[in-house]
């Protein structure tokens, strides 16, 4: 009998290695043939996240319309999809110059982007800006820059699409906003008010287009890390403040993202947090149990500016 179990289990090993290899390759014809002769608009292409939704939406035969704020990194982008895309499967993307810091240039952009194919399927909101400060030492005028950015520009850019979707009784929107949108940081004021206040926007016009078979999706991880950078190790003391933010800052790969991005729009979820445990616990702790997340980020707080505690 054991011999016959230590016979079998190579065997079981490698069925469910079988199994598992149908079901990724079967996940990503599916995806394929979800955005497939689509129409799919991505903000801040040139972007590391950016390119790799652009790759992968590319190969999986979307139309695109690729938006950045310089014209040379999108033709480079542009260069870089078609030496390696197949023309008989793939379309040739169309590039749109956009800053969404400047807003007043939005709506003559988001024309330009509806003539480009006459419609839009599916608009991927991935431009962010980002600042770490002390909050009395950001000036206004910044704060005023990352709202535009984060906040006015996406929805500005959502607002002059939107009706187009609405006519036609159809479509997605993707915001790819960030954890700051659920709980605050310090010395991220300016941020993480602009994604709360994108979450909040994209959270409450999702209820108000589903009648319009419009769907609208938000993906948040935690931090998008660079190609190259991984976590350093640190000189990390035994502290709940310093265990907490070192987990938080393993940020994500542009790769995992873009590939949850294009299983996002397959399987039109509505709502993706990715975060490994601990900052998912956070959100739980900052909900149910505040005054306790609230006392370990103000100790936190104590201990990087080395603030002596009174009494």
């Amino acid at each position: 009998m054991g011999v016959t179990a230590m016979l079998m289990l190579p065997l079981l090993l490698l069925g469910i290695s079988g199994l598992l290899f149908i079901y990724q390759e079967v996940s990503r014809l599916w995806s394929k043939s979800a955005v497939q002769n689509k129409v799919v608009v991505i903000t801040d292409a040139i972007s590391g996240l950016g390119k790799e939704c652009a790759r992968v939406f590319h190969a999986g035969g979307a139309r695109l319309v690729l938006c950045g704020k310089n014209w040379e990194r999108l033709e480079i982008l542009y260069d870089a999809l078609i030496s390696v895309a197949d023309p008989s499967k793939t379309f040739t993307p169309k590039l749109v110059l956009l800053d969404l810091a400047d807003i007043s240039c939005v709506p003559d952009v988001a024309k330009e982007v509806l003539d480009c194919y006459g419609c839009v399927d599916i608009l991927i909101n991935n431009a962010s800006m980002k600042i770490k400060g002390p909050a009395h030492k950001i000036s206004l005028e910044l704060d005023k820059k990352i709202m535009d950015a984060n906040y006015f520009g996406p929805i500005t850019l959502t607002k002059a699409l939107l009706p187009d979707m609405i006519s036609r009784r159809t479509g997605q929107i993707v915001l790819v906003n960030n954890i700051q949108g659920k709980l605050g940081i310090p010395f991220r004021t300016a941020y993480a008010a602009s994604k709360h206040a994108a979450l909040g926007f994209f959270d409450c016009l999702r209820a108000e287009v589903e009648e319009y078979n419009v769907v609208v999706s938000t993906v948040s991880p935690t931090f998008i890390r660079s190609y190259r950078i991984d976590p350093g190790q640190g000189n990390w003391e035994a502290s709940l403040w310093k265990f907490f933010f070192r987990k938080l800052t393993y940020g994500v790969h542009p790769v995992d993202v873009a590939e949850e991005v294009m299983r996002t729009v397959r399987r039109k979820k509505q709502e993706v947090f990715m975060a490994n445990p601990i900052p998912k616990a956070a959100v739980y702790i900052r909900t149910f149990f505040p005054e306790f997340f609230f006392a370990v980020v103000a100790c936190g707080v104590k201990e990087k500016l080395n603030v002596p505690e009174e009494g």
